[in-house]
């Protein structure tokens, strides 16, 4: 027998405001028509004045604990991702950490943009392996339109503000791909592409927070090639086809990229969960979100075997092989 990391629970938020494209339209230089033609993006949810980071994170995870049948009282490890930080420190998981009631556990943020939920995964998965933790809760939460140009118009229609977090518990397994839980997570990065996604501040460069910037040309090429590797390696560390995949969740950033990376592995689109037309690219949160809309409207179902992608900044990429 094995220790894995079985999900045990998934939530999500969505700040109220929804902005469509043709209210975008009427801010920059754009139509829905060029929006959707080019991500596939219909609408974006963005935060209220006021509303952080850590509000959408808080609210995901107390839904996630309701879908867990749990009170909080359990988790003694709290891991969230995120590149939108309430502040520089202390970290944004600390502040959901209080808010859970939950004082002397370790709480911490891991930074690798849109795939920093596979990389929180990871770590809390070990931490759990490791028997250092029982009960953690997994947080992917952004405010991404804090950090957008609105005179960029290649950049600022892409983006949306939501939070998505899960539940894992520590269970026994016999070691095989049968087994539910956490089977495999992979990790990669590559600082040589630094400047093909990043943003132009921070405080020990420029003591300013800047703005997102991006090639897209380049990113979308990049990303392709190394998710689809990464969906392979999972599966070839497990042992398994494609075939045996029930659902793809991937990072929401570009419908043509989630259609690209089905081709490219073989996979029916129809098993591939799509939310990006409706939350747009929302960095750490867009798996766990997806993750959610597939578990509530009962798509992703216990048992079902499902990979999760993600790619973004740095480069970093990787892919976690989970079932339900």
């Amino acid at each position: 027998m094995i220790k894995r990391s079985v999900i045990e629970g998934v939530g999500s938020y969505l700040p109220e405001r929804i902005v469509s494209n043709a209210e975008l339209a009427t801010r920059v230089d754009t139509s829905d028509e060029w929006i959707v033609e080019r991500s596939g993006i219909k609408q974006r949810h963005m935060a209220a004045d006021g509303e952080k980071t850590s509000d959408l994170a808080i609210a995901a995870v107390k839904k996630a604990l309701d879908h867990a049948g749990r009170d909080g009282k359990e988790i003694d490890l709290f891991v969230l991702a995120t590149a939108t930080p309430d502040q520089t420190f202390p970290a944004t998981a600390a502040r959901v950490q209080a808010a859970l009631g939950r004082p002397g556990v370790p709480s911490f943020d891991v930074q690798a943009v849109c795939s920093g939920f596979v990389y929180a995964l990871a770590v809390a998965d070990n931490f759990i392996k490791a028997g250092q933790a029982k009960t953690a809760v997994v947080i992917g939460a952004e405010t991404f339109s804090r950090i957008l140009d609105w005179n960029d118009r290649t950049t600022c229609v892409l983006f949306g503000d939501g939070a998505g977090a899960v539940v894992l518990g520590a269970a026994e397994g016999q070691g095989t791909a049968a087994d539910r839980g956490v089977l495999s997570t992979h990790l990669h990065s590559d600082g040589r592409h630094h400047d093909m996604l990043y943003v132009d501040g921070g405080p020990s460069a420029t003591q300013t927070t800047g703005y997102l910037r991006m090639k897209g040309k380049e990113v979308f090429r990049h990303a392709v090639v190394n998710l689809a590797e990464a969906v392979n390696e999972a599966l070839g560390a497990n042992a398994i086809t494609i075939d045996q995949i029930d659902w793809l969740v991937p990072h929401q950033a570009n419908k043509r990229i989630l259609d690209s990376t089905a081709h490219k592995l073989g996979l029916d689109p129809a098993r591939v969960i799509v939310t990006v037309d409706q939350h747009a690219n929302t960095s750490a949160a867009s798996i766990p979100l997806a993750l959610a809309v597939g578990v509530e409207d009962g798509r992703i179902k216990k048992g079902d075997l499902v990979i999760l992608e993600a790619m973004g900044g740095g480069f970093t990429w990787g892919s976690a092989l989970v079932r339900m």
